[in-house]
Formats: C-alpha cells, structure tokens, sequence
C-alpha cells in the first residue's frame, strides 16, 4: 500500500494501473475507520483492481459551530487499518491540496440537500456534493462505495452522478452496526458512557416499525409516533427529526409505499447520531 499526497501524483500513479486495464476502485472517507468503513473497502475490493482510500476530513461540510476541530483523526491507526484490509492507495491530501485559495465553485443539488439533514446542516451537502465531484475528477474511479448509513447523503450523490453524467458506478453498502444495534460511526467515540448505553433506543424503535409495517400498518403517522414514543423513553435523548420518505426524491409520504424508508436525527449530549432503515423494499 502506498499514500499519496498531491492530486498529480494520484494521477500518475493511476494511469499506470488504468494503461494496464486495472479497475478502480474508490472509497471517500473522513477518517478514524471502525468496522463500517472497513465494509466498503472489502466492497471495492470485491469490484475493482486498485482500491483508493480517500481520507480527508472535508471542512466544506461543516458548519461553524460544528466539529471540524475536534473530528476524531489518527493517521496511522487508519494507515494500519486499510493496509490490513488491503487498500492499495490512501489518498490523504491536505486542505491546500484540496481548496486551493481563493476557492469558489462548488456543486449543489438543489431540493434533496434541504431536507432531513440539510434543514439544520444547509451548507453540509454543499460541502459534501464538492468534494465527492472532485474525487471523482482527481480519481476518475470505475466504482465508488458510500455506506447506507448516509442514506440521504447515497441519495444525492447518485443523484449528482446521474445529473452530471459521471462515468462511475455509485455502491451503497449495508449499514454496520455494533452488537447492540447501534449504527458504526466515528462520532459515536464522542457518547459518554451512559448516554452510550442509552443510544441502541434508536435502532430498537427502528425495528419495531419494520415490525409494524410487516404487519399491515402502512399509515406513517402512526409509524411515526410510535418511533418517537420509544425514543422518548431515552432519557437523554432529544429527537432532532423522525421522516419517512421516497428514496427517490426524499419527499414525505403519508402511505407507506413501495422504496420507502425512515430516516432520523437524534442527540444524545452534543452528539447528533443518525439512523435509517428501509421500511417497504420495492416490489
């Protein structure tokens, strides 16, 4: 495994392996790996040749009074991590390399990043949509693998694919979840212990509207309460939003349908913990 820091480097380096008729494969990270990230390298490695690990944690996406600062980082327990699950490239460019200044242009896909997460992030997906569109510029992946976890973060950047006419195949890997239910995220390291404990709420209310749907309960509303009364139980926890949507275009729903999901915000301390699953698959 090789790291790579300038973007002409990573250029050269990969159109030694494209001339050679090697896949490529890209998985665009943040950083600070658990099992959830390691997923979608074995993901990439399943489809392509040449798997590139991006890890960079994008200031674009974050607000300013968010954690940009104190974002979990540590380089060399993610080195070892990806080379131990057989990455072959870590793309780990700095912030200049990246935004050079000044820096102006960036990509947005209107309506589906001012919904859910983007209704109290509103520059996130901004930040988001720019740094994955460049990605696939510097990398020019055959493949590129994103987690179920951001649903709606998939969402847009299949969409911006599709809008833009990039060349590359967008996979949506399943979530990863602890033992507990908990969904695997680099933020969860923020949870103290008993708001650690406490945090499985989600996913155990969660389920229990899959349950309901399975049984015949298609009015959302009512799914709905159900979530948020089994939320509540949580003492420390404080619901941000609980929608249920169209996956094709995030718009709500009063009858579930088929390619319905749930998605939900919650806080527990100062940490916002997000969470989806689908709720009717498509027929």
């Amino acid at each position: 495994m090789i790291i790579i820091k300038q973007i002409n480097k990573l250029r050269d380096e990969l159109a030694i392996r494209r001339k050679a008729g090697k896949r490529i494969g890209l998985v665009p990270t943040m950083g600070y790996f658990h099992e959830g990230h390691l997923s979608l390298m074995d993901y990439a490695r399943k489809k392509s040749d040449v798997v590139v690990v991006s890890l960079f944690v994008n200031p674009a996406q974050f607000g300013p009074d968010e954690d940009l600062e104190c974002y979990p980082r540590d380089f060399k327990r993610d080195e070892q991590m990806a080379k131990e699950r057989g990455a072959d490239i870590i793309f780990y460019p700095d912030k200049d390399e990246m935004y050079p200044d000044p820096f102006f242009t960036y990509v947005i896909t209107e309506e589906l990043s001012k919904v859910l997460c983007g209704s109290s992030r509103p520059i996130h997906f901004r930040g988001v949509t720019t740094i994955v569109a460049k990605l696939f510029n510097i990398v020019q992946p055959d493949i590129a693998v994103f987690g179920r976890k951001d649903a709606q973060q998939a969402i847009i950047i299949k969409k911006m694919v599709e809008d833009l006419n990039f060349p590359v195949e967008v996979v949506i890997a399943p979530i990863v979840r602890d033992a507990d239910g908990l969904a695997m995220s680099s933020r969860n390291t923020y949870l103290s212990h008993e708001e650690r404990k406490q945090a499985p709420i989600i996913y155990q209310a969660l389920q229990k509207a899959v349950e309901m749907v399975q049984r015949g309960e298609l009015d959302a509303g009512s799914v709905e309460y159900s979530i948020r009364q089994q939320i509540e139980t949580a003492s420390l926890a404080r619901i941000e939003y609980i929608k249920i949507v169209r996956e094709r275009d995030l718009s709500p729903v009063k009858v579930i349908e088929p390619e319905t999901y749930v998605a939900v915000a919650v806080w527990f301390g100062k940490t916002r913990l997000i969470d989806n699953v689908v709720l009717k698959e498509s027929i």
